[in-house]
């Protein structure tokens, strides 16, 4: 048995040989097209036009909803500006490393976010977890923009259909908006009060005959967008309407990503930069708003007390893997795509700065206006801050129908979160279009074109969507959003990434291998983030996770049944199951003694273009073909 060379090269065990790859050409095939470098033909790999083009794909992709509407409720129900330092520290601890580690393993490996784990072959389980969560991450979060596409064309319409009662949506129950009478929310509401409640006190009435009463904006979410059934067991019929809006999207995103980087590269530039010109609008209109100013202060007081509960370190620590996409195997799928040179390291900093920056800078225009809801309504502002889409469709639209110009402002809000969560949908499936890509056979992959793929993909998608737009659709997503792409996953994909390049691979050999790239060692800062310190988060908030768990429930009224708390399991456990099964398998499937199955399965599957450093010893790897030329080479691997 020959042994690995420093550089790579395979291990040929006894009952192995059939697993040998010919490996061609010495360049890297464009993405999809199989082999161990891409793809067969001599293709190369294909790149970013410009490193801009990255840029805004990791900005449009990282940067999203949960920047808008789920930092600043943390912010506010953490302690203000004293969440900010929990916040920034694990950003440096966790975000960040892991950031940069699946960009720059996407460059050096050439490969998305499957494929790229070749770099220790018996795990590549992580990439087959990475394009399960991205699956179910795109099939659920592209409702999300169904709700705003459907807001968005209704926003045409003055007065606004959420801002009044009479339609026929509506109850005998819905009560419209009278200013400066009070509410019953502010004299006996319980803390945990929905904003159905914050109903303002008529002429001549009292609490009592207020009780039941809804207001309008919560009754058009929920009777004309959602048109919410009892419960998961009660599907009803699908909304025909919303139908039509889930087919608009998935079309959008389709025609975005069937070309690949080189036609997504250039839409990535309008939808990351678009929403931040109607932030800052936002913004200068935000503040002029009576009420404006205690709504910042609001968001920024801070209580020092906060600091020494745990829920406020989880709560920075799961944000920041939300917010930065970690996990998903979509920037180890964008980081391929940069050339083999590009500075990663200075790219992954940068990024951590926009997106990080972003979730602050609009926690200061969504508490603008919550602040001035709060004043007109003559409630405190705990009242109206809501995460998800609690703040986004009910609270944020109901402060719009207080303003001068309501439908303006309404549009521009719905217009921006449509892009705002347009680019992170495309960049999803794009990751999971080019981990499915880069798997297939060399001989399978040459015949297959991209927009086919692309199209079966979104096609499937749609299908399992048909469930999200029906009476009892609501729970469905956020059965989904609990636990599909939920914080145990993410947590749990994060550890074994750094596990696998720190122990497996080798902490100070990836060092070694971004040097070749970028021209010099990050900081070692990195690797003990790797080895130690950033495992060590993830387990700690993964476990107060697991033990502090309770039953799945919506608005805190319907409480999910234990067979839908056990789909919900399974679709958590359908990409967290796939790491320990995929190493059972390869280590019972190859032979060999233990240490040589180990010492086989972790040697690294090498590409095209790792082959102009290879060490002169590993030569003897890479073995000219008979009757061929001497470019063509057969590489080892065990795919």
């Amino acid at each position: 048995m020959e042994d690995p060379s420093p550089a790579g090269g395979s291990v040929a065990l006894p009952g192995e040989e059939e697993e040998q790859a010919v490996v061609t050409p010495l360049v890297d095939p464009a993405p999809g097209e199989g082999g161990a470098g891409g793809g067969p033909g001599g293709a190369e790999r294909e790149t970013w036009a410009r490193q801009m083009d990255f840029i805004m794909s990791c900005v449009g992709f990282a940067v999203g909803l949960g920047n808008v509407w789920r930092f600043p409720y943390l912010c506010y129900k953490n302690g203000g500006g004293v969440f900010l330092i929990p916040y920034m520290l694990i950003v440096f601890i966790g975000g960040v490393p892991v950031f940069f580690l699946e960009i720059a393993l996407g460059q050096f490996m050439k490969k998305g976010g499957a494929s790229a784990w070749n770099i220790a072959p018996l795990f590549k389980g992580l990439g087959l977890a990475s394009m399960v969560i991205v699956f179910f991450c795109n099939t659920y979060y592209i409702m999300i923009l169904v709700w705003g596409l459907y807001y968005l064309l209704h926003s045409f319409t003055d007065p606004l259909p959420w801002a009044t009662c009479g339609h026929p949506w509506n109850t005998a129950n819905c009560t419209q908006v009278f200013r400066g009478q009070g509410s019953c929310a502010n004299r006996s509401a319980p803390p945990d009060l929905n904003l159905s409640l914050l109903l303002p006190l008529p002429p001549n009435s009292s609490c009592e005959e207020m009780e039941g009463r809804r207001s309008p904006i919560i009754e058009f979410w929920e009777h004309k967008v959602l048109r919410l059934s009892g419960g998961l067991d009660e599907p009803g019929q699908i909304n025909g309407q919303m139908t039509l809006c889930l087919l608009a999207t998935w079309v959008i995103v389709y025609f975005c990503v069937w070309k690949g980087v080189k036609s997504a590269g250039k839409v990535v530039y309008f939808t990351a930069l678009f929403p931040y010109l109607v932030l800052v609008v936002l913004l200068a209109h935000g503040v002029t708003l009576p009420g404006a100013l205690d709504g910042i202060i609001y968001y920024l007081r801070p209580d020092w007390s906060k600091l020494g509960e745990a829920q406020v370190w989880i709560d920075a620590g799961t944000q920041i893997f939300f917010s930065y996409a970690i996990g998903l195997g979509a920037l180890t799928a964008l980081g391929s795509y940069n050339r083999f040179h590009n500075n990663c390291y200075q790219d992954a900093f940068v990024l951590a700065l926009i997106n990080s920056g972003t979730s602050f800078f609009a926690g200061f225009v969504v508490f603008s206006v919550l602040g001035f809801m709060a004043a007109e309504q003559g409630v405190d502002i705990s009242r109206v801050a809501e995460s998800g889409p609690g703040l986004a469709f009910i609270a944020y639209p109901k402060a719009v129908t207080l303003m001068p110009l309501a439908p303006v402002w309404a549009a521009l809000f719905f217009l921006m979160l449509l892009i705002l969560g347009l680019d992170s949908q495309f960049v999803g499936v794009e990751g999971f279009i080019t981990g499915i890509l880069d798997m297939l056979p060399g001989s399978l992959a040459g015949s297959v074109r991209r927009e086919v793929v692309v199209a079966i993909c979104c096609l499937t998608c749609f299908v399992i969507d048909l469930s999200m737009v029906t009476e009892g659709g609501m729970y469905v997503f956020q059965l989904f959003d609990y636990y599909s792409a939920s914080g145990i996953t993410l947590l749990w994909q994060a550890f074994w990434e750094c596990v696998v390049v720190a122990w497996v691979y080798g902490a100070d050999r990836f060092m070694d291998d971004v040097a070749r790239m970028i021209g010099y060692r990050p900081l070692p800062f990195m690797k003990w983030c790797w080895s130690y310190i950033t495992p060590c988060l993830c387990v700690g908030i993964f476990l107060f996770h697991v033990v502090n768990h309770r039953p799945l429930s919506y608005s805190s009224s319907y409480v999910y049944p234990w067979w839908g708390e056990a789909l919900g399991w399974a679709l958590a456990l359908s990409s967290m199951l796939c790491i320990p099964l995929s190493v059972l398998y390869k280590l019972l499937h190859c032979k060999g003694s233990l240490r040589e199955r180990w010492q086989y399965l972790t040697t690294p599957i090498w590409g095209r273009h790792h082959l102009e450093y290879l060490a002169p010893e590993s030569e003897a790897k890479l073995l000219p073909v008979p009757g061929q030329d001497k470019a063509n080479l057969l590489f080892e691997s065990i795919i």
